[in-house]
């Protein structure tokens, strides 16, 4: 998805081959059977987007002789500019170990991440943005399985089911949050979760332990909110670009307002707004063209309250109530 929306450069971490099992989620093909999943996406990755350049690295990131070309990679080989790092992490992974490395590293360094999952019974999925010392890191509240440190075969109930669509979904919220970090459009989430069974997409907001274990998130808490006392709301990592997204928006209402109210002076129409920022225009009528009002023909409150109360009261010309007629006729039939 983020390869035919054309981001720039892609980096991919995996030491697995590519087996037939994987065909009925993920997009490789029949005939890169053996291939190293990481060579297997660069060339269908690739053929998707030449301009799109693909690193891959067949190597695992627990491992402790790779932890330091894992961090070069990220830090120093990271952006489209040399010595550069990655602008966003992205964690696909299938295991708990990994998320761990892939936490500290990110904390380690300032690297904004987003994690992502599907349930072991295959039917519900989650994605999660971390921003270091701002949002909980993976270790402020992890797993139950993580925090007893219970070995992952032990799990209870565990389930090797693998549906396509609920991790095709799932991408989807990932690439799209993806899309509205780095392009700053829209409201980036946190979390979103989401449940096949009923269709339920929960989103919430937690704040980062500040009695974490992990002491380098703990610093990274400590340094955000000295950040925060000097600087208030700016200090937030996305704050500016919200800033600037919410005055877009104000221009984008402005020019809509503007266009519908230069639509309607060229129609003779005028337009009365009832509301916070009132809007009155009264153009010049061309010739022949009767001027039209347009107004609320509705309004809730009091004014509605007493229309209806006056209602129930219906008089006849003779003055006499509903009531009054009801009992003569009731005393005619006797």
């Amino acid at each position: 998805m983020l390869t035919r929306c054309g981001i720039s450069k892609i980096l991919i971490f995996d030491y697995d081959k590519v087996e037939l099992a994987n065909m009925n989620r993920l997009f490789y093909r029949p005939e890169q059977k053996g291939m190293t999943k990481v060579l297997a996406a660069k060339q269908t990755l690739e053929d998707i987007n030449p301009d799109t350049e693909i690193v891959p690295y067949a190597f695992s990131i627990t491992s402790t002789e790779n932890w330091q070309d894992f961090v070069d990679a990220l830090t120093k080989n990271g952006g489209v500019q040399p010595n550069s790092s990655v602008d966003l992490l992205l964690c696909c992974v299938d295991n708990f170990q990994a998320r761990l490395t892939v936490n500290y590293a990110c904390l380690l360094h300032n690297i904004p991440w987003m994690e992502s999952g599907v349930a072991e019974n295959a039917v519900s999925g989650h994605i999660q943005l971390l921003l270091p010392g701002v949002t909980p890191c993976y270790e402020c509240c992890p797993p139950l399985v993580v925090a007893t440190g219970m070995p992952e075969a032990k799990r209870e109930g565990v389930c090797a089911a693998s549906l396509p669509t609920t991790m095709g979904i799932v991408a989807g919220f990932m690439a799209q949050n993806t899309l509205k970090y780095l392009l700053n459009f829209g409201t980036v989430s946190e979390y979103v979760g989401y449940d096949a069974m009923r269709d339920h997409f929960p989103s919430i907001t937690i704040k980062a332990n500040p009695e974490c274990r992990n002491e380098t998130c703990v610093q990274r808490q400590q340094e955000y909110a000295a950040r925060r006392a000097a600087m208030g709301d700016a200090a937030h990592p996305l704050h500016q670009a919200n800033k600037q997204r919410e005055e877009r928006e104000a221009k984008e209402r402005a020019a809509a307002r503007a266009k519908a109210t230069a639509s309607a002076a060229e129609w003779g129409i005028v337009i009365e707004a009832r509301g916070k920022e009132d809007l009155a225009v009264h153009a010049p009528q061309p010739e022949g063209v009767e001027a039209v009002s347009v107004e609320y023909a509705y309004s809730s409150g009091a004014g509605n309250a007493a229309e209806h109360a006056q209602e129930e009261f219906v008089m006849t010309d003779g003055g006499e109530s509903l009531e009054a007629l009801m009992a003569k006729m009731k005393a005619l039939q006797h």
